[in-house]
């Protein structure tokens, strides 16, 4: 009996002591957004004054379609949209860089050969006013089917191009025109 307690109680501690090894506290630094997140946050972010959320999503999704991309998903009632096009992503130099190193040593170099373009359009209605937020990702694959590229587009002119054409697309909406 006292040999069966006995081993109980060091099992029982040496369950706490891995339980209490295995718990941390999370650092307050990794719930803090950076400057950049909030610079882009307001690159992507632009308030219509309407309540018209389908309507929104609806000029959204037809501006894409429009520039070239293929809705991919859409969830209305979650203010949700996202869609992608394929591109070519070879550039000359690269090729011309991967040729010559080919050819001075012999081995096989992997160039950028294509990419998707991947767009999400999210709508929050927020005090008689819709919030829409929109971002494009690029991603891109070598000639060995790699990703070599994995990256947030960034272009203040993209985004700015984006919500001027839907400014224009949701007031042409509004007025039936």
């Amino acid at each position: 009996m006292i040999q069966s307690l006995r081993s109980w109680l060091v099992g029982l501690c040496a369950f706490a002591a891995v339980a209490g090894g295995c718990s941390s506290t999370i650092p307050k630094s990794a719930l803090a957004l950076s400057p950049q997140s909030l610079e882009r946050r307001q690159l992507q972010t632009r308030t219509f004054d309407t309540t018209n959320e389908g309507q929104i999503l609806q000029a959204s999704a037809g501006l894409l379609q429009d520039l070239g991309f293929t809705l991919d998903s859409t969830q209305s009632t979650l203010g949700l949209l996202s869609a992608s096009k394929e591109r070519d992503a070879r550039e000359g130099g690269q090729i011309v860089g991967a040729v010559l190193v080919s050819a001075l040593l012999g081995v096989r170099t992997d160039y950028d050969r294509n990419q998707r373009i991947r767009a999400s359009v999210v709508t929050h209605p927020s005090g008689g006013k819709i919030a829409v937020r929109v971002t494009f990702q690029r991603v891109v694959w070598n000639t060995a089917n790699q990703i070599t590229r994995l990256e947030f587009v960034d272009d203040v002119e993209i985004y700015q191009e984006f919500f001027s054409k839907l400014s224009k697309s949701v007031f042409l909406e509004a007025h039936e025109i």
